[in-house]
């Protein structure tokens, strides 16, 4: 009972007090004050917290001598015929606010219900419901000038650290901003936006203020006051600086700070300023600008990373596969550059949700659409239209956008040569995006993907294929410090050839490959120091190897069928960043990955010890629906470490191994019409690798430059490479044509990068190799005598520059320059008579190459006026494509003729290529 009444006392002194500072007379002399004069000087008379948002009092200006009146008095005389209000708590608080009046003071008998005899139990229901609003409440931060109050506020602060978090977006269009640099003022301490936007970091309690950094928008701050937990929604602009301004920030030091090594993150921006063909901005083309990327030549958009081959290259829209990223013979890549928002490129450091390919991740990622306003952009161009449109469904809430493109090509294949004279291509593409935000702590996402390619070079023969990819993601954060991501989609490439010409032997031969994967992704933000990423992944692999149909009524064509493959891939991950110190940090992670090769399926089995021929073909064995045949699986290993010597100074250090169940078995160097994919079986082994790097990386002149070196060591093992005269189409034991090899990659990198300035771009420089082996003389065959050779996509010096100068806001010029050397080729280079035929006799495999390749482009951007408040905005690209008109080979064969071998060789653009872009956004 004693407690009770010290309790009472205490409460009544309290109240007490707060009374006499409330009815405390004091005088003011106010002459066309501001709100803010009115607050700072009325606070300092009375001891009381003053809270308002001040935009909604801009307006108001205060005339008014008073002599010893209280305080309420006073705030009923200052805002007498108004629209504002004034409300005093029993807690030191004052809450100006207009139109609305607030009601500070609980009911009464709020307390009744959870009053129990000594009352420990209704403090510890009130603590809990307070607390549990407290982290609940989201708060909208949108001005540097204004002190923020985030969770449950008390009239002393606590020691200790509390967790803020919260969403960073675009505040014109609402989007999330990915990779924005969230950091404490005055320390190392901070964290990167995800895919989302979204952030959560540990602050001391107290006042704090919170650095917000992104790529291409304004650096800003924060002022935070934190009691408990609590979220902090940010809203950013886009940076708009004036030409002779270099803004320099020496914080801007993510290629030093970061822990991952071969990550590369450009924005859309940056892309569209790099010429490509046909003068239309190109991500893949972009992509194979930076140090440690390749193509195999002329026209392709597959591409080749660190030694591994193009099927070894995981791509993903949205988080969803893409199998074949190009249109047009590879002259434009799949993605609508209108719709995409950024792109990331893990060379090594792959992180652990990630897997199924030995060399790299493109994640290409697609913007929301604009939350606040409609908006679209249209363009036209020699060969290609292309038209989106984004806005609010539901304004703040839900958002759409909406890009399709096509192209009318055929007219400037009718001006070519006899050679193509007769030939025809199309394409079109169509992406849909639907963002939905449930509440605070849920949102829904729903993306949807749709191409088709179609051409034919003077010939009866038409090949087409298509991507059809359909995703849904729900986002749900059950705390400032856990949330996840539960994805699940359907990804389907279908491919074909077909003649129709001669009714009697019209054929189709059509392929197909269809998954359905499910993603269940955590991340927890355990403390300061510690960022755990977890979950599990299945996927489920539909194949069709092959289907050879008549095509037509007349058609002779006997058909033949392979049967489909089944495979399910699973994998569960666990991840951590790991601080140790300001300047040492470490990832640590293992993915384990299992595979499982399914029925229905029939196997064949041969003479063990024996190569795998037809003719030791000795039995098969037939396999029933969902039955398992086949099991692979093994961990995976993710480390990398990071040491900043200086903040614009540090070394980096990773190891990671990989598993890759499916191949793609090809006799081109790129992604073509024709290739097959074949899942690993009781026959054919999964590919598996693993690569060790070493990195450095300095910033020089206040961080407007970056450079990088890395230098790689990679080991492959059960690559498949294919025997001598093997038939890959259409083969039903296609284990007795493909040989198992082992391979190594070695190289290193430098990159040169300036982000800011008139002047701005890229310069990188790369030395690789890569060869494979197989030496097992149980194959059946010995390639180069067991002996190395290299691989078809082995280019060991490449060179590249990206250049982009701005004479003014509207003109600016872009130059583009590559080199890199020939890929590797097998030449006829000898006749001879066995057995009463003439013969030819080949090099070794791959011991000659192609000539060097080089190319050149430019082109002039002409923007219109800037002004803010007009209908559309309008641009024009002009440019040339391979400047210098050099005849870089696309391919090469032979042809015997008159009993001589010649060679030829075909160049796609074998002039220069002028092209003109108009644009337009409204």
């Amino acid at each position: 009972m004693k407690k009770i009444y010290l309790s009472l006392l205490y409460l009544l002194f309290s109240c007490t007090l707060l009374m006499a500072q409330s009815t405390k007379p004091i005088s003011v002399d106010f002459k066309q004050a501001t709100i803010d004069e009115v607050a700072a000087d009325l606070q300092a008379k009375t001891g009381l917290h003053f809270y308002y948002d001040a935009a909604q009092f801009d307006s108001l200006r205060v005339t008014l001598q008073l002599a010893d009146k209280p305080l309420a008095t006073i705030l009923t005389l200052a805002f007498a015929n108004t629209n504002y209000h004034f409300a005093i708590s029993n807690e030191h608080d004052v809450f100006l606010t207009r139109e609305r009046q607030l009601q500070p003071q609980l009911a009464a008998g709020f307390y009744n219900k959870a009053t129990t005899a000594n009352g420990g139990a209704a403090a510890v229901a009130i603590t809990d419901y307070t607390a549990d609003i407290a982290e609940k409440k989201v708060t909208e931060a949108t001005t540097e000038n204004k002190l923020y109050e985030v969770g449950i506020k008390t009239n002393n602060i606590k020691g200790g650290s509390v967790t803020l978090a919260g969403y960073i977006r675009d505040i014109k269009t609402g989007e999330a901003v990915i990779g924005a640099s969230v950091m404490i003022a005055g320390s190392k301490n901070g964290i990167a936006t995800n895919q989302f936007g979204y952030y959560s970091i540990v602050l001391p309690r107290g006042r704090n203020i919170i650095n917000i950094k992104a790529l291409g928008m304004s650096d800003t701050h924060r002022q935070v006051v934190m009691y408990s937990n609590g979220s902090l929604n940010i809203d950013v602009r886009e940076q708009v600086t004036t030409l002779k301004e270099v803004k320099v920030s020496a914080d801007k030091v993510a290629n030093v700070r970061s822990v991952e090594l071969g990550a590369t993150r450009l924005d859309i921006k940056s892309i569209k300023q790099v010429p490509a063909v046909f003068g239309e901005a190109d991500v893949l083309r972009i992509v194979l600008t930076l140090p440690g990327v390749t193509s195999v030549g002329e026209a392709t958009t597959g591409f080749n990373v660190r030694g591994g081959a193009a099927d070894q290259n995981l791509i993903l829209l949205n988080e969803s596969t893409v199998y074949n990223p190009a249109h047009f013979f590879g002259f434009f890549s799949a993605f609508n550059p209108d719709i995409v928002k950024d792109i990331e490129l893990y060379k090594s450091s792959i992180p652990e949700n990630y897997g199924g390919r030995l060399s790299s991740v493109l994640q290409v990622t697609d913007r929301e659409g604009n939350k606040k306003k409609f908006t679209g952009s249209a363009g036209i161009g020699l060969l290609t239209s292309r038209l989106n449109v984004e806005g609010p469904i539901d304004k703040d809430k839900t958002s759409f956008i909406f890009g399709g493109r096509t192209t009318y090509s055929d007219w400037l294949l009718h001006l070519l040569p006899d050679a193509y004279k007769h030939s025809s291509a199309s394409f079109y593409d169509l992406n849909l995006g639907i963002s939905h935000q449930i509440d605070e702590k849920n949102n829904l996402y729903f993306t949807g993907y749709m191409s088709h390619d179609a051409f034919k070079l003077n010939s009866d023969t038409t090949y087409s294929y298509s991507n059809k990819n359909a995703a849904i993601k729900w986002k749900h954060t059950y705390s400032n410090k856990l949330f996840s991501l539960i994805s699940t989609g359907v990804d389907d490439y279908q491919y074909s050839v077909s003649s129709d010409a001669n009714p009697v032997d019209g054929y189709k031969l059509n392929f197909d490959i269809r998954q359905i994967y499910l993603k269940t992704d955590f991340t927890y933000y355990l403390s300061r120091k510690h960022t755990l990423d977890f979950g599990l992944s299945s996927l489920l692999y539909h194949v069709e190897g092959g289907n050879y149909t008549p095509e037509g009524s007349g058609s002779l064509v006997v058909p033949q069928m392979l049967e489909p493959e089944h495979a399910l891939e699973s994998a569960l991950y666990l991840g951590d960043k790991f601080d140790v110190t300001n300047r040492l940090s470490f990832t640590a992670g293992i993915r384990y990955s299992l595979y499982n090769y399914l029925g229905p399926h029939t196997v064949y089995d041969y003479a063990p010890g024996q190569p795998k021929t037809e003719n030791t073909l000795i039995d098969s064995t037939a396999y029933g629906k969902g039955k398992n045949i086949k099991t692979y699986g093994g961990p995976e290993i993710r480390l990398s470490g990071r040491y900043n010597f200086t903040d614009d100074f540090s070394v980096k250090a990773g190891y990671n191994t990989l598993r890759q169940y499916i191949h793609l078995l090809s006799n081109t160097t790129a992604i073509s019409p024709t290739d097959v994919y074949k899942l690993s079986d009781p026959n054919i082994k999964p590919q598996y690798g693993d690569q060790v790097s070493l990195g450095l990386y300095k910033n020089f002149k206040s961080n407007t430059i970056e450079t990088s070196v890395e230098v790689y060591y990679k080991r492959l093992r059960d690559y498949l490479d294919y025997k001598s005269g093997a038939v890959l189409v259409m083969n039903p034991h296609i284990e007795t044509d493909v040989l198992n090899t082992q391979g190594k990659a070695y190289g290193i990198e430098f990159l040169i990068r300036k982000n800011v300035g008139k002047l701005n771009g890229w310069t990188s420089y790369t030395y690789s190799r890569t060869f494979l082996r197989q030496d097992d003389p149980n194959a059946g065959e010995l390639i180069n005598e067991g002996n190395y050779y290299p691989a078809n996509y082995d280019k060991p010096h490449n060179f590249n520059f990206t250049g982009n100068y701005r004479f003014t806001h509207r003109y600016s010029m872009s130059l583009n320059l590559v080199y890199s050397t020939g890929r590797p080729i097998t030449l006829p280079i000898a006749k001879y008579e066995y057995a009463g035929a003439e013969r030819v006799y080949y090099s070794d495999r791959n011991e000659y190459r192609i000539p060097d390749y080089f190319r050149s482009d430019f082109s002039i951007n002409i923007e219109g006026n800037h002004r803010v408040h007009q209908l559309t905005h309008n641009s024009w690209t002009i440019g040339v494509y391979n400047l210098t008109g050099r005849k870089n080979a696309y391919s090469t064969y032979f042809t015997s003729s008159g009993g001589t071998i010649n060679g030829y060789q075909l160049s796609i653009f074998a002039t220069a290529i002028p092209f003109i872009n108009y644009n337009i956004r409204f």
